[in-house]
């Protein structure tokens, strides 16, 4: 994947990690909402490796 997919991707995830993560406080499920804050983490992953490829002209 190129830089751009892998911050869309980390995009995505980071805002579906946060609805998760929202729906699960809101409702008072700690599963859910772990689940949320685990796919936020995720998806700075993701941005952070399209900036690590971008950086580096997609060579990573």
């Amino acid at each position: 994947m190129g830089e751009a997919a892998d911050k869309a991707k980390g995009s995505a995830n980071k805002a579906a990690g946060a609805v998760k993560s929202a729906a699960g406080a809101a409702t008072g499920n700690k599963k859910l909402e772990a689940e949320g804050d685990k796919q936020q983490v995720k998806g700075e992953g993701q941005k952070a490796k399209g900036a690590v490829k971008g950086a580096l002209g997609n060579k990573v």
